[in-house]
């Protein structure tokens, strides 16, 4: 799809009103100080002081902002100006040196001259892109020799259902990209938006073994039956900060998480 990128970037521009103003991003209580980082990903993080991070994917950048707080010297992109922007104005109101820039991640290499001791990604990111073979090779790229890239994303078991999961309505494997409309968002269902958007499926296989050819050693790969978002229609909270679908109980994985590392050179 030639114009993925501009239906894409618009969808996420009219997202971004309705999330700043959402429980799901709870952005008063953000800059207050609360994190946005969930156990997953901060246990494999582990201490990130003084280290420099490229955050991909970053939306309007609270994940960014957070390891900004604890330490880190981070960068973050993403294809929505309108996030950017906000990105930006909360860094500001926050106090961080978080930097952040707007591009296709695919065009990230021409935009950016740095390298970095972590690539970090998370939760709804690779389904926007067509191209995890392109996709491995920048975050080789963009990795310091050793450099670790850590990725927390929703489980792609999730992704076969339709969004009452009712039934297995999509192909497990990358077939064709998946072309809809939706109303609302998964932050604000009632939100007054109704978006076109352009998506693939991809496989574990597809993402594990783009990294493996592209040099990023899986160290660590680990499975979760329940999700730190109730982003899922019909979702209902078992524990404080865990959400699952109760007709599944925990008998699927709804997150997967990796702790990967660059091949010495």
């Amino acid at each position: 799809m030639e114009n993925y990128l501009e239906i894409n970037k618009n969808s996420w521009n009219a997202k971004v009103e309705p999330h700043l103003k959402s429980d799901f991003y709870f952005v008063d209580e953000f800059l207050k100080g609360r994190t946005s980082l969930n156990s997953i990903e901060l246990e494999l993080l582990g201490d990130v002081k003084d280290k420099t991070i490229l955050h991909l994917q970053c939306h309007f950048g609270q994940d960014s902002i957070s390891l900004s707080r604890l330490g880190a010297k981070v960068t973050g992109i993403d294809l929505s100006d309108k996030a950017i922007e906000t990105a930006r104005d909360l860094a500001l109101k926050t106090g961080t040196d978080t930097q952040f820039i707007c591009t296709d991640l695919y065009n990230l290499p021409n935009v950016l001259d740095e390298k970095f001791d972590v690539v970090f990604t998370s939760y709804g990111t690779i389904g926007w892109l067509p191209d995890l073979n392109e996709w491995a090779k920048i975050i080789n790229h963009f990795l310091k020799p050793d450099g670790k890239f850590i990725m927390a994303e929703f489980h792609p078991v999730v992704w076969m259902f339709d969004d009452d999961f009712e039934e297995v309505k999509y192909n497990y494997f990358n077939e064709k990209p998946i072309v809809e409309t939706y109303e609302g968002t998964y932050a604000d269902t009632s939100a007054d938006i109704v978006q076109d958007y352009v998506m693939w499926n991809h496989s574990l296989e597809e993402v594990l073994q783009n990294l493996i050819e592209n040099d990023i050693c899986i160290e660590k790969f680990k499975e979760y039956n329940w999700s730190p978002y109730p982003c899922f229609k019909h979702v209902e909270e078992f524990e404080k900060g865990k959400w699952r679908i109760p007709k599944f109980g925990n008998k699927i994985p709804l997150v997967f998480a990796l702790e990967t590392q660059k091949k010495s050179s």
